[in-house]
């Protein structure tokens, strides 16, 4: 195998004429040079000098690979630099995915706090929900992702996080939204999840349509959906009109304005974990290490 470090001796070789030269201005000794030039020409499988006894000149391999070795060693030296500055958070990359709750209370401040201390290294956002944001994140379309799951139940074996680095960043509990003027709005009292039997559901993302489903079942009703959607405002909107009630994430409601609502406490209590994932690779390289920081601070806040 050619190395680079052999390759550097070519050149300088090539360039002075002589291993005593080439010794003197790679500051080692000539007998290192030779030994070098030797395992070159082994790895080479061919001669690449020719030594006279006045001069030394490179045989038809040897020119080849001195035109060769200058774009190696630039292309080499150009990847140390690169490299050098993503370790030293010069410059790199972070591709987050993030669930819409977590993309509007916990990415910009992390961010923020990443482009401020190191201005270098490029941040970039696709939103994406749990499961298909931690398929994003193993098939190497992100390297961080946001993710969440209900602690109230079992965990299926197709969403498991066994195999990455899990970074807890908040436990997020839901709560009831119904109409200002609502019975219950009005009681200022924690709410069964039984007495919202009758009323009319709106109902969110998939995922959290199919546990509202389940929190219900357990209550001993299935819940009337009359609307769902993903757009959180949308959500708040449906229920201020009347047209409902709703159970959302605290996170969620952090980023909407929640006009012409109430939100009451909803018994029992029901949790989701809030956490960042990555692989185990990525999790070493700084520029992740330094954004799973900059989400666990935002969290705290």
């Amino acid at each position: 195998m050619i190395e680079a470090r052999h390759l550097r001796v070519l050149r300088a070789v090539a360039r002075t004429g002589s291993f005593s030269a080439a010794a003197r201005e790679l500051g080692c000794t000539q007998p290192a040079v030779s030994q070098q030039m030797k395992a070159l020409e082994h790895s080479a499988g061919t001669p690449l000098l020719i030594r006279g006894p006045r001069e030394m000149r490179m045989t038809e391999a040897g020119e080849a690979l001195v035109r060769h070795a200058a774009g190696i060693l630039a292309g080499l030296t150009a990847a140390e630099e690169e490299v050098a500055a993503i370790a030293g958070l010069r410059a790199g990359r972070v591709r987050l995915a993030s669930f819409p709750s977590g993309s509007s209370t916990l990415v910009p401040s992390a961010v923020a706090a990443m482009r401020s201390q190191y201005p270098g290294t490029k941040v970039s956002l696709e939103e994406a929900e749990p499961p298909r944001s931690v398929e994003m994140l193993r098939a190497g379309d992100c390297d961080i992702t946001l993710a969440f799951r209900y602690v109230d139940l079992p965990t299926p074996a197709e969403e498991s996080w066994a195999d990455l680095v899990v970074r807890p960043l908040l436990t997020d509990r839901l709560v009831g939204v119904v109409p200002d003027g609502h019975p219950f709005a009005l009681d200022g009292r924690p709410v069964d999840i039984g007495e919202l039997a009758d009323e009319q559901w709106i109902a969110g993302c998939p995922r959290c349509r199919r546990h509202l489903v389940e929190v219900c079942e357990r209550a001993g009703f299935t819940p009337r959906i009359d609307f769902a959607t993903d757009d959180y405002p949308a959500v708040v909107g449906l229920v201020a009109a009347g047209l409902g009630v709703a159970v959302l994430p605290e996170l969620a409601l952090e980023s909407v304005r929640p006009k012409g609502v109430a939100v009451v406490e909803v018994r029992p209590a029901v949790q989701r974990e809030v956490v960042a994932l990555t692989l185990p690779d990525l999790a070493n390289v700084p520029a992740v290490d330094m954004m799973l920081g900059r989400l666990a601070l935002a969290a705290t806040r």
